[in-house]
């Protein structure tokens, strides 16, 4: 397998670009250092070809759990097409914005109104200031990974270890306002009593609290209860983030089937397959506080995006493939859990089933996630410890994808027994943090 031109083209892109890529997840270094493709030249369903004309199954993170469909799905390109041909932008709005905030507040009966933009992290970013207008108070309780925003990262600026365990080591809050300190808390997934004891110390300061609204476990009912309960008493507004989990457990947030109640909740990502969108849906008392603050931006009300999401939507609502989600990752969930113990390898299995992930447990799990990406690489496979199921994963996918993973972990259990998994590595170690390139 031959991929001079994407290991060259990065190579000079380290040097052009501040951190190599746009995004941490697509980072070479996160997966195989110095062999991982890198650039694409085409993708359709779940298959990727790169700059050399390899082809792949994609069995990982399908553009970072953006291509829900799959990749150029041609129902869904047809209409943004057909959109684009009537013009993508003008001085006048396009109507596609109402018909889809009209759908969303439909999916989610709870919810008055919309706000839209065309990434999580700035949507984030938006629920975050309306709840601030709307409160009045500046400190953000949160659950999570919200994005890359000063208001997030500001959690850092007291104790940089804060988002160690929320979401990622390494980060430090450079550029980030020092007088942001004291502004952004974290609390952790169905633990009430510190969510309890935070909210009660911070009390009459909190202007926001956000949660996702699941990630590797399903939310306890004692948790979410009193995430209601206590934003209530203290009239604070319960961010729901859908990013992640939106429309892949349901035809909308996930919140829905857990029967927790938001005042906002925040979508990208899974929405709009692939094309930049994102919304903030709320009940409207608070929502209305938009108007009271500046939240603006031109290339919000391009047509591509709400065209696309609607396009991608009813494709959901028509086809329940959300189901078909569920159903594939749970076959992938029992692929890793039966060829592990038929190598006598040790690993741990979570993360919702659209969503899964595995872990090596061994004294460097680091190494034997590179050997398994590098492994399953050489038999055409784009794939690490996770995977996110797509609509255009089929069976004869999932079958191959076994009898992959099947040689891959019988090469890893003779490289743990015989203590020589770093000895197999034709790459660096990937990293499991954020970390400078240069």
């Amino acid at each position: 397998m031959i991929m001079t031109k994407s290991t060259n083209l990065y190579k000079k892109a380290i040097k052009i670009i501040p951190g190599g890529t746009q995004l941490l997840s697509k980072r070479p270094e996160m997966l195989l250092p110095d062999l991982w493709p890198s650039y694409y030249s085409k993708s359709k369903g779940c298959e990727v070809w790169d700059l050399d004309g390899n082809h792949y199954i994609d069995m990982s993170l399908m553009g970072v759990g953006s291509c829900i469909v799959g990749y150029a799905d041609d129902e869904i390109d047809n209409l943004v097409i057909d959109a684009l041909k009537k013009g993508n932008m003008s001085t006048l709005n396009v109507p596609e914005e109402v018909e889809l905030a009209e759908l969303l507040c439909e999916l989610h009966p709870w919810a008055d109104m919309a706000r839209f933009c065309r990434t999580g992290g700035e949507a984030c970013a938006m629920a975050i200031r309306i709840a601030r207008a709307y409160s009045q108070r500046d400190i953000v309780l949160f659950g999570g990974y919200h994005g890359w925003c000063d208001w997030y990262l500001a959690s850092n600026l007291e104790n940089k270890s804060n988002l160690d365990k929320v979401h990622l080591a390494g980060l430090e809050p450079n550029g980030v306002p020092k007088s942001l300190v004291g502004t952004a808390y974290p609390f952790f997934y169905n633990d009430t009593e510190s969510f309890v004891k935070l909210i009660e110390k911070h009390k009459g300061k909190v202007g926001a609290v956000i949660i996702e609204s699941v990630r590797n476990k399903d939310p306890e009912k004692v948790f979410s209860d009193t995430l209601r309960q206590l934003t209530d008493k203290y009239n604070i507004p319960l961010i729901i983030d859908e990013v992640s989990a939106g429309f892949r457990l349901t035809t909308g947030g996930a919140h829905l089937i857990y029967g927790i109640k938001p005042d906002i909740a925040v979508f990208a990502k899974g929405m709009s397959n692939g094309y930049p969108m994102a919304a903030v849906i709320g009940k409207r008392k608070i929502m209305e506080a938009a108007q009271s603050s500046f939240i603006s931006s031109t290339y919000w009300t391009d047509r591509i995006g709400p065209t696309a999401a609607l396009a991608t939507i009813r494709k959901i609502i028509n086809n329940n493939i959300f189901v078909h989600l569920i159903e594939k990752g749970q076959k992938v969930k029992k692929i890793w859990k039966e060829l592990a113990e038929k190598h006598n390898i040790e690993i741990s299995i979570g993360g919702m089933d659209p969503v899964g992930h595995f872990s090596f447990h061994y004294e460097k799990p680091a190494v034997i996630k590179t050997l398994f990406t590098q492994l399953m690489l050489e038999r055409g496979f784009l794939a690490t410890t996770a995977f996110y199921a797509s609509y255009a994963h089929k069976e004869p996918h999932i079958d191959k994808y076994f009898h992959a993973v099947d040689e891959a972990f019988e090469i890893i259990s003779e490289a743990i027994k015989n203590g020589n998994a770093e000895k197999l590595l034709k790459s660096s170690i990937c990293h499991s943090g954020f970390e400078r390139l240069t």
